[in-house]
């Protein structure tokens, strides 16, 4: 759980030590800094993301309502590419945090050799690797309701 939460922390702490250090130096960037550093920290973190669920559950439901799955996790930037350019629609998509699951880990090292490669889109029973945003709106489109 601390691994997720790694990055959004470690760029409160370099803002926070920043924004200390144009504050001493009667600077006026302390709150731009301190702003930054916090939304970065906040864009990279699960906070991003819709709610997580396991993979066997996120594979239940899709087997159900025919949506995509994504497998994920935070600070990859291909993940967080996805889920701001499918935008409202990745409400409708159910997400799997690899490194709170580790079925959803092993689903994605089966489906990439080994590795864990994210985001990994399971659609119909099969992977795809890092695919176009606007593909997996398309699934998520055609997907019955």
């Amino acid at each position: 759980m601390m691994r997720a939460w790694f990055l959004p922390l470690l760029l409160v702490l370099v803002g926070s030590l920043a924004a200390t250090g144009s504050a001493l130096r009667g600077s006026p960037g302390l709150g731009v800094v301190l702003l930054l550093c916090v939304l970065l920290g906040g864009v990279h973190s699960s906070l991003a993301f819709p709610r997580s669920v396991g993979a066997l559950e996120a594979q239940r439901r899709s087997a159900v309502d025919g949506r995509p799955v994504v497998f994920w996790r935070a600070g990859c930037s291909y993940c967080l590419r996805l889920r701001m350019r499918l935008g409202r629609d990745s409400r409708q998509v159910h997400w799997v945090d690899i490194w709170r699951d580790p079925a959803g880990a092993e689903v994605v090292r089966a489906a990439n050799d080994g590795n864990e490669t994210v985001p990994t889109v399971l659609v119909a029973g099969r992977a795809h690797v890092n695919p176009d945003p606007e593909w997996v709106r398309a699934q998520i489109t055609s997907a019955p309701r």
